[in-house]
């Protein structure tokens, strides 16, 4: 998993209304990084799963999660908006970061569980969480990524 998350994955400046924008975009840059075919079926997952509860985490970072049949490979993508949003989190303060993970339905029990475990890890380390915040380069923001995956193996 070293290059697991590129530049190509990582979305800065954007400037989104909503939650329901926020995870459309998503989606759609799903199919052009070649991870679906179906947008709207992965949309549709990551609404199901946000219906479950909040994917918010705390300051400001937001982790959603789509598993299903449509994707064909895991990948993460990071949205960056350019002011926070309504977006239920367990600190219940509004969303300007999320990092999404897309899981292929077959892989939801392993592949999806690492990817949510190490992302919970990296969302508790404050530098992390200041060099996402702090930067508007998607290399850094890829490499920090992928250092954490990769440390935590």
């Amino acid at each position: 998993m070293s290059d697991f998350v590129t530049s190509n994955d990582v979305f800065v400046n954007q400037h989104a209304e909503s939650r329901d924008e926020v995870l459309r975009f998503i989606s759609q840059k799903a199919v052009e990084l070649g991870v679906t075919d179906d947008a709207d079926a992965v949309y549709k997952a990551f609404i199901a799963r946000e219906d479950m509860g909040e994917t918010g985490m705390t300051d400001g970072f937001a982790v959603p999660h789509a598993k299903d049949a449509a994707i064909k490979k895991a990948a993460v993508i990071v949205f960056k908006n350019d002011h926070a949003l309504d977006w239920p989190s367990f600190d219940e303060k509004p969303v300007d970061i999320a990092i999404s993970l897309l899981v292929p339905a077959g892989e939801a029990g392993t592949t999806h569980i690492k990817l949510l475990s190490k992302t919970a890890v990296l969302l508790m380390k404050d530098d992390f969480k200041n060099l996402v915040r702090g930067s508007d380069d998607p290399q850094a923001i890829a490499d920090a990524i992928n250092k954490g995956i990769n440390d935590q193996d």
